[in-house]
């Protein structure tokens, strides 16, 4: 794909920005991690046909800001060239002055796309699917926790302070009352998703103390992974302002539950606008298993993508609505692979593996490319599973290291997404994973010091 192909719109981009009259422009690309990178540039010095320039190498960082060993960039510290969706063009709500935030696509100088481009990733994911005549759905619905602030990473957080100013007691899943309890920061959640087009559906409390879940409304995948991206972006800024965090972190706190970002996903003949998930009688169609299969059978090589970090690990444990296994079933959630009781126009499956932590254009990407090769490759999955998942064997990798061998040696996920792109997301994992082992814990100096 060339530049010129994107979704490119100078003439638009710069009548939006008169009539808001925009005095800046924050110029956003999405990172390994998911964070926002880019530039903050004055409106009178940004030019959308023109694009702007940041080096390649922002792509391979790390979480930490660190970089892996070898360099993975097609030039050393070589520049990328920023192109403005102008299907993203947003206000930031919580800015003081009239300020504009754009999401940018990434390309070489040639004009064709960097590989390394997590939202490129998903574009190209996309265009597999588009060549088959095929049209992909999902519906996110992410987790986080609501905490106290606290500067010191060595004191485990704790749950913050309602309305009535007192702590939450206890789990208190579905409870309206505790949801009301930070209706200030909901309101205003609310509000700013609307002025940025971000479509929620639902708020529900779940499980854990002060966790949240915020449903989207389902649709196509790109459009969606930008709503998630700027999602976490703007509760994270309506948290600070209301003197708590939101904390998209898979596992934040000891003996609570973990958070993960469910993907629900379906696909339908772009000739027909039929779900290609059910047959016209209404019966599950072949395709539909197939979809089922083919996530069964690469879900466990792709685990890296679903749970990045050391801390992911934690939450993927027995009896915590978080999967240890592929097994798949009828509106069981005990399952990684839930399908949800629904009418045949609305078939999907629900992916649990990932958590909230993701990036959520590679973890859609992914998702959608196990899915694509079972399709491909007619693969079938296993019986239903009628009871609890939590009986049968564990069968996803226990932690990061593992995870990266996996998906290093998974080839055909290597011929979709290409050998430098898997290459070099895991050499960053691997890098982080190296940056956690060096670190000795409070549990290591508490039992082993003077004990062994």
């Amino acid at each position: 794909m060339t530049q010129a192909s994107a979704t490119h719109d100078p003439a638009y981009i710069q009548q939006w920005m008169d009539e808001h009259r925009i005095t800046e422009v924050e110029c956003l690309i999405p990172d390994m991690a998911g964070q926002a990178r880019g530039k903050i540039v004055p409106r009178h010095k940004y030019n959308p046909a023109v694009g702007l320039r940041l080096p390649e190498a922002v792509l391979t960082m790390t979480v930490t800001g660190d970089y892996p060993e070898k360099d993975f960039t097609s030039v050393a510290d070589g520049d990328m060239v920023l192109t403005p969706d102008a299907t993203t063009l947003r206000p930031v709500p919580w800015a003081k002055e009239p300020t504009a935030q754009i999401i940018h696509d990434c390309y070489r100088f040639d004009g064709t796309e960097t590989p390394l481009s997590p939202r490129g990733v998903l574009r190209r994911m996309i265009r597999l699917y588009e060549a088959e005549g095929w049209k992909p759905i999902i519906a996110p619905e992410m987790e986080f926790y609501l905490v106290q602030i606290e500067p010191d990473e060595d004191i485990p957080l704790k749950p913050p302070v309602g309305r009535t100013r007192r702590t939450e007691a206890g789990m208190q899943s579905f409870s309206i009352d505790s949801v009301n309890e930070y209706d200030d920061i909901f309101d205003v959640m609310y509000d700013w998703c609307e002025a940025q087009g971000i479509q929620l559906d639902t708020l529900i409390h779940e499980m854990g103390t002060a966790q949240m879940e915020i449903n989207l409304d389902h649709g196509d995948p790109l459009p969606l992974a930008d709503q998630v991206f700027l999602f976490k972006r703007t509760v994270r800024e309506v948290a600070i302002r209301h003197n708590m965090y939101a904390t998209f972190m898979a596992k934040p706190m000891q003996g609570q539950p973990g958070s993960a970002m469910h993907i629900h996903q379906s696909v339908l003949s772009t000739a027909t606008g039929q779900n290609l998930f059910s047959r016209p009688d209404g019966e599950a169609s072949d395709e539909f298993f197939h979809f089922i299969g083919g996530l069964q059978t690469y879900l466990p090589a792709a685990t890296a993508v679903f749970a990045p970090y050391v801390n992911s690990y934690r939450r993927l444990s027995r009896f915590t609505s978080a999967p240890i296994n592929l097994s798949w079933g009828y509106d069981n959630r005990t399952c990684g692979l839930r399908v949800p009781h629904s009418g045949p126009e609305a078939r999907r499956v629900e992916n649990r593996l990932a958590g909230v932590d993701v990036n959520p254009y590679l973890a859609i990407a992914v998702s959608l490319a196990c899915g694509y090769l079972g399709m491909k490759q007619r693969i079938r999955p296993s019986e239903p599973t009628t009871g609890s998942a939590y009986e049968q064997p564990h069968q996803l990798p226990r932690h990061l290291d593992d995870a990266i061998e996996r998906l290093t040696a998974c080839q055909p996920l290597a011929e979709l997404f290409g050998e430098h792109f898997l290459q070099t997301y895991s050499a960053i994992k691997a890098a982080e994973y190296q940056e956690y082992f060096d670190v000795v814990s409070p549990w290591e100096r508490r039992f082993l010091l003077l004990h062994v």
